[in-house]
């Protein structure tokens, strides 16, 4: 298995940190912008995109700052991260986005990425 390569990507929001943990944390929030359907039973979560289903665990959350999830399926030491930035200046909120991806697949998951969050910052009105 060849080393997945993480990468950071960064996405400024208009929204409150508050309004936009929920759509980070939350089934129904994630649902809305992340994935078709999303379950969740304690730590596991479900995601199922096209009744295709993949489920990650949550490893870590702290309120209205960052989950942090990892794919049940794989292998390794990775994870993917949504944390939530406000800069002290000027308040900008940011979504800074941590991931894992294979070599070849690097530039398609930053893609999948930015089209996410665009979907993300419509359903919040964010553009």
């Amino acid at each position: 298995m060849s080393k997945k390569i993480k990468f950071e990507i960064e996405f400024v929001i208009q929204s409150s940190p508050q309004m936009l943990y929920q759509y980070l944390a939350t089934p129904s929030g994630l649902s809305e912008w992340f994935a078709d359907n999303v379950n969740s039973r304690g730590e596991k979560f479900s995601f199922i995109w096209d009744g295709a289903e993949e489920d990650a665990k949550l490893l870590k959350r702290k309120s209205d700052e960052f989950v942090k999830f990892a794919w049940e399926e794989s292998d390794d030491d990775t994870y993917f991260e949504m944390k939530i930035i406000v800069d002290e200046i000027t308040k900008d909120v940011s979504l800074f986005i941590t991931d894992f991806a294979e070599e070849d697949e690097l530039e398609e998951s930053k893609m999948l990425w930015t089209n996410q969050v665009s979907d993300l910052k419509q359903v919040l009105g964010s553009t």
